[in-house]
């Protein structure tokens, strides 16, 4: 905190030689700061830690935003359950937030949030935090689910606008509230419904669906790495 509050004391001196530079010193000081805060909450087993990282999260993105200007734009890549509107799913019922609430709350109809969707394939996780990395089966999802409903359509692949739906009736026919499958670093295929399904209503969540019958477990892009950089470069810890 103090680097940090040093580096704003600082700012109009190391912006006038590299503004860049100082953005970006500036947001990793914003890192280790906010981290600092996480983790002591998460030691001490309290129930905002959720909200602190997506506070976070809204953060940096006003950041990048300012830094780059007033017609700046940007794409936020996360899982449905950080992208969704918190509001439209129990998340709100238990105090919690998430980006995709916070980015709508703050830019209105200038937001767009894209919900993806998968009825059965192979995922890329862990049985538990901080387990190895496994490629795990996708079970086919659950007969009361909005993955069902889209599962049940002829078409395997299709885009499901939502905020200015094709036909009124299909989003009308959404509203109500139903189980939304949602998989992250984890998967637990032998507790799917306990452990990754909650309550939602999709047209209020997102403003359009992307739905892909089958899905396919994420490969690395590259998995060669360098020994000319030791990991802690440019630090020397």
């Amino acid at each position: 905190m103090a680097t940090l509050q040093d580096l704003h004391n600082k700012r109009m001196d190391y912006s006038q030689a590299d503004g860049e530079r100082f953005f970006d010193a500036e947001q990793n000081a914003r890192v280790v700061s906010n981290a600092e805060h996480y983790y002591r909450t998460m030691y001490y087993a309290e129930n905002n830690s959720w909200n602190q990282r997506d506070q976070h999260m809204f953060e940096t993105l006003q950041s990048v935003l300012n830094f780059r200007g007033p017609d700046a734009k940007a794409v936020i890549w996360e899982h449905n359950s950080h992208i969704g509107d918190a509001r439209a799913t129990e998340m709100s019922a238990r105090g919690e937030l998430n980006i995709g609430q916070l980015v709508r709350q703050a830019f209105e109809d200038e937001a767009y949030l894209i919900g993806f969707g998968t009825d059965h394939g192979t995922v890329a996780a862990a049985s538990e935090w901080g387990g190895p990395m496994e490629i795990k089966q996708v079970q086919p999802s659950h007969r009361d689910s909005y993955e069902h409903v889209c599962h049940e359509v002829k078409t395997d692949n299709f885009l499901l606008p939502l905020r200015e739906p094709l036909k009124d009736i299909t989003r009308d026919r959404l509203l109500q509230e139903r189980l939304e499958r949602a998989i992250g670093v984890i998967y637990r295929p032998e507790t799917e419904l306990q452990s990754h399904y909650f309550y939602a209503s999709l047209p209020h969540q997102f403003d359009e669906y992307i739905w892909f019958d089958e899905t396919r477990a994420v490969d690395a892009i590259a998995r060669d790495t360098s020994n000319a950089i030791p990991d802690t470069f440019p630090f020397g810890l």
